[in-house]
């Protein structure tokens, strides 16, 4: 058994790594990047609670964002490394 992961990505806010033992490569969320996003669920909790729904919509599409960029990160360094994801992709039309 070996303990060394490896980097499959540029070391971003979102890097791709591969963790020994495991099958799916994996996402190393940065401190800060993870900090962030706990506070802007706490804002979202607070605009809810306050009935916002304005302010909430956009820290909600916000977030939408950051976390479509990061899996369309991963998604394509997957395919660059003819890595098959570890979920079907729900979202997107089905092919009969």
């Amino acid at each position: 058994m070996t303990n060394e992961v490896q980097l499959l990505s540029r070391p971003i806010n979102f890097a791709v790594v591969q963790l020994p033992e495991r099958k799916s490569p994996g996402v190393v969320v940065q401190g800060d990047t993870l900090h962030a996003l706990k506070q802007q669920i706490s804002e979202m909790a607070r605009l809810l609670a306050s009935k916002d729904l304005e302010d909430l919509e956009s820290e909600i599409e916000d977030m939408q964002e950051v976390l479509t960029e990061a899996l369309t990160h991963y998604e394509k360094i997957c395919s660059e490394r003819g890595i098959a994801l570890p979920y079907t992709d729900l979202s997107s039309p089905r092919r009969l």
